[in-house]
């Protein structure tokens, strides 16, 4: 499957890599949960490229994932912030942060996570949406669709 096709499959997870999954884009949304929304500061914070940071920000907003506002009219300048689509992506961020304090570290951790009910540093982690309990990789099985099954098996259009 070409990287071009992954945004029609028929698997949600490469639709969802098609959409996000290139560092810069991550980048973006790391900037973005953490407060960035003028292109400058993306520029300063991220080490793009203007042309880059361009198009992934424009991408970003055809997809809905971010909205672009005017806040300066002369000169015209943009803020962005996430939509509720992007919203939603906060736990890839905070799952990718995890991952790369457990794995990737050199010393202190260099963003904690503070819960704003209690104020406590939390590490968020998944649970199981009916009996809540937590949920890793061992605890959960995948269940195909018999239409994705086909597909896998090469019987079925991928599309």
């Amino acid at each position: 499957m070409s990287r071009a096709d992954l945004s029609s499959s028929a698997c949600t997870v490469a639709r969802a890599v098609a959409a996000v999954g290139d560092e810069w884009t991550l980048l973006i949304l790391r900037e973005m949960f953490l407060g960035t929304r003028r292109f400058d500061d993306f520029l300063r914070q991220t080490g793009m490229s203007s042309h880059l940071l361009s198009r992934r920000l424009k991408k970003l907003v055809a997809l809905g994932i971010v909205r672009r506002s005017a806040y300066s009219e002369r000169p015209l300048r943009h803020e962005y912030s996430l939509t509720g689509m992007g919203q939603d992506l906060w736990p890839i961020i905070v799952a990718m942060k995890q991952w790369g304090d457990r794995w990737l570290l050199d010393g202190v951790p260099p963003v904690q996570i503070v819960h704003k009910g209690c104020e406590s540093v939390t590490q968020p982690q998944m649970t199981c949406s009916e009996c809540g309990e937590p949920m890793g990789a061992r605890d959960a099985r995948a269940r195909l669709t018999r239409d994705f099954s086909a597909v896998r098996e090469g019987s079925a259009d991928p599309a």
